[in-house]
Order: C-alpha cells, then structure tokens, then sequence
C-alpha cells in the first residue's frame, strides 16, 4: 500500500511498518461519529501544542468526516493533505504530526514541531566593534526570518531543498530575482540535486560539492555567521544558503578579496577601512612568509640581514644544536600543538595552558639552549598574523609551513616559485564562472573601489562587474 487507506487500522499498520521505531508513537480518540488517530514523533513534536491545536478540537467534532470539514476545526496554522505514505513518514519524521480517520484516504499534517533553538547572539568568529552584533543560530526558520526582516521585498527569494538520504537536512537557497544571475542559480540549484550522501550535519558538507575544485586548497565558497554580512551579499548578486542545524551561511560566487574585508568597513570613515584591509594584507603576507625568509637567510643570504642584527642573530643561535630549518619547524610545531590543545580544552584549562605554554614553556626551551629568541619570536608574531584573516587560517597556516620546507631546502629561489605557482593558481581558478581573484585577475577597474582600498558609498553605483548581475545599479 503506497497511499493512505480508507481503512484507518491498515493505514497505521502500514506506518508502524515504515517507522518501527520505538519513538514513533500513536494516539488514539473519537468524536461523536469518527475515530481519529494522530502518528507523531516523541522527541520532536510538541504534545501540548498537539492536544491544544489538534486533539481537543477534533475531540468536540460532530460534522461529516469530510478532509475540508476536519480541517476547519484545527487550529495549527500550518496544515497540509498528504496522500502517499512515504510523503506522510517523511513528516512524521519531521516533527510534524499525521492525523487519519475512518473513512478517508488523505491524511492531514499539522506543523506542531517542536523547535530547539538557542538565542540570538553575536557570532564569536564576526565581532565587530560598530555595525549588528546578530549573529545565524542552528534553526533554519529563525535565520530566514532574520533575512526578511532586512529585505521587505517581494524579489527575495527563499526555496527550500532537501539534502541526504537519512538525514533529510533543509536547505534554503537564498536569492534577490533580477539581482541574482539566473545561471548562478540554476547551478546551484542543480549541484544540490546531485549530491548523494547520507547526512549533512553542517554547511561546511555542502562547500565540497558546491566547488569546482573540491580537493584545492584554495576556499571557493564564502562563509559568515552574520545576518547584514549575508544580506549584503545578497544585493550584490550572490546566492545564498543556508542549512538547518548550521550557524554558518554559505554564499556563492566567492571571491577571495571578501576575507579581507569586515562588516565594520562599512560603518567606519572610507580612509580607516582602508587603512585596517591593508593592515590585514600585510599581517597575513608576514605571516606566510618571515619564518621562511628568516630560515633562508640563515641557510643561504646571510647578507640579507643588516649586520647590527646579523651579530645578534649570530651570538643568539651560536650553541643552539639544531639547524634553522629544524628549529624553525619544532617552534611551530609547538605552537601549533598548544594552539590546538587550548581550544579543545575547556576554557578554564585552555587560558592556563596558553599561559604555561607561551611564557614557561618558551622561556625555558630557550634558557636551556634548544631553541633561539629569534625563532620564537618570528613563531609567535607569525601566528598572531595568521589570526588578522581568521576566515583563511587553514589555508594560510599550510602554506606558511609549504613555505618554510622550500625555503630550508632551495632557499630564497623555493620562495620565490612557490610564490609564483601560488599566483598562477588563484588566478586560473574560477567558480561558479567567476574567477577567484577578481577583481585584480582579470583586472575591473570599478571593482577596485571596493577592494583592498574601500571608496565612499556615493562612489560605489554600480554592483560588482565581476558578479554579472542582470541589475547592475545599485544607487541612484
């Protein structure tokens, strides 16, 4: 039997047999002239909102067992007819309970779910000192309301598709029609519906199958935790998505110039924007790039260093046992440790760990001679850099370490190439038809307004070149 059965017994047979779980309860009543049965899932539905919005008043009902009849005595203002069991235990799973009758062949559901959510808070990963300070929580519907609440418009866009076979797991793929390329959104319409895999607990499992080149190190799909982050974005022309049990949005194209731009850019004087995205560009190239030219210069440049700070270097790593490469690797394979260790730990361990380990731990390792001053202090101001971009740590920390091989292996000429593949590579790479290193490659002259240097608002007219938007004018 695929449909739901004049025959209520065979009907709730049938869905005992679909959903065996122990959790899976029934209820039974009647009214004057009907039995009722209501299917619901334990943990995930709201009994008393059942038994206020459905059972009491189907309890009193005395009319003809007639679909449009019951339905006029519930109250849940969300209520569909289901006719096909399969549809009807995908509901029921949901949280949303079944309600069959003797007599009829379509079963009602009613949207008495209950919904766990935590509140609205401001994002730890997006802090921003000016601006919102709302931040995504893991309930879908609640995020969603946070995008309308900013759009009061009928051209958003909000269509919800289901990904995984087991989990079944709601994405909202988010969009201003007209705004958005209708190509941009038909791709992701069609990736979603090629994605075959059993659960989707995050979004972060949806940016595999969302990008050109999965396995690249490179991020091809932006992320944030903000709601005016990604409403922004939005009228711009990207498409978003968001997925239920995430906090985390995705949004597509992506450009790698977003990750050094911050919501307070845009709340602050254009000259402090641009002052802070460069400030960011050269923390993170100092980042990747002093231990590996500090090893190179000890192993292959000494001229490199001017000579008051060449003796210092010189008198500091004199009776160190270890060669620079070495060192250099071992101070950041600590680092790396600690910093792993303190954020897995809880947070009244984690600070006395960091404590320990950035005071205790360095000052005795170099008292006792295995590893210079210079390397710990190029170690840590590396690793604070890194955190100047936090939304590029992973990328940026394995290139930092590719960068630091080839350097104690072919010196400053590894740099060098390895520097230049890396070029090569961002801006070969596109996604979505949008090359990723946009707008510097291929070069937009009205795109660089808002790139690493930040214009006033009255210069930015126009949406992003580069984003293809069949709206191009944004202020009038």
């Amino acid at each position: 039997m695929k449909n739901v059965s004049k025959d209520l017994a065979k009907t709730t047979e049938a869905l005992k047999k679909l959903l065996p779980a122990e959790d899976i309860l029934t209820f039974s009543f009647r009214s004057e002239k009907t039995a009722f049965t209501c299917v619901f899932a334990d943990p995930v539905t709201d009994k008393e909102l059942l038994g206020e919005q459905v059972i009491r008043p189907l309890s009193r009902f005395a009319g003809e067992p007639k679909a449009e009849e019951v339905g006029r005595h519930i109250t849940s203002p969300e209520m569909k007819k289901v006719r096909a069991l399969d549809e009807l235990a995908q509901e029921i799973l949901a949280g949303n309970p079944a309600v069959l009758w003797e007599g009829m062949d379509e079963a009602i559901v009613t949207g008495t779910k209950k919904v766990f959510t935590r509140a609205i808070a401001e994002p730890s990963t997006d802090v921003a000192v000016k601006g919102p300070r709302e931040g995504f929580i893991e309930d879908m519907k609640t995020n969603t309301s946070l995008i309308r609440r900013r759009f009061k418009t009928g051209e958003l866009r909000i269509e919800t598709a289901e990904v995984g076979r087991r989990s079944r797991t709601s994405v909202a793929v988010c969009y201003l029609d007209g705004t958005a390329e209708r190509e941009v959104v038909d791709e992701v319409r069609a990736k979603l519906g090629e994605i075959d895999i059993d659960i989707v607990p995050d979004s972060s499992y949806l940016t595999h199958f969302l990008s050109s080149r999965p396995y690249s190190l490179v991020k091809q799909v932006g992320t944030t935790e903000k709601p005016d982050i990604f409403c922004a974005k939005l009228a711009e022309g990207r498409v978003g998505l968001i997925v239920d049990g995430s906090p985390i949005a995705l949004t597509v194209p992506y450009l790698l110039i977003e990750d050094f731009q911050s919501s307070e850019d845009y709340f602050v004087p254009p000259y402090r924007a641009t002052f802070t995205r460069l400030l960011r560009l050269f923390a993170l190239l100092v980042a990747i790039y002093l231990p590996a030219f500090y090893v190179a210069a000890q192993l292959f440049k000494l001229q490199l260093f001017p000579v008051r700070l060449l003796l210092t270097i010189a008198g500091s790593i004199r009776d160190i046992p270890f060669s620079p490469s070495l060192e250099m690797l071992l101070v950041l394979l600590v680092l790396e440790v600690l910093n792993e260790a303190s954020i897995r730990m809880p947070k009244y361990v984690g600070m006395a760990l960091s404590v320990v380990g950035a005071l205790v731990l360095g000052e005795t390792a170099v008292s006792a001679g295995f590893v210079s001053t210079p390397a710990i202090i190029i170690i840590a101001f590396s690793g604070i850099g890194l955190y100047a971009v936090p939304n590029l740590i992973e990328q940026t920390s394995v290139l930092r370490l590719a960068m630091l091989l080839v350097a104690g292996s072919v010196g400053t000429y590894g740099i060098i190439l390895l520097t230049a593949f890396c070029f090569l590579y961002l801006v070969t790479t596109e996604n979505f038809r949008t090359p990723l290193f946009a707008p510097f490659s291929p070069l937009i002259g009205k795109d660089l307004r808002d790139s690493v240097i930040k214009y006033n608002l009255g210069s930015l007219p126009t949406r992003p070149k580069v984003l293809k938007s069949p709206n191009k004018r944004r202020l009038k």
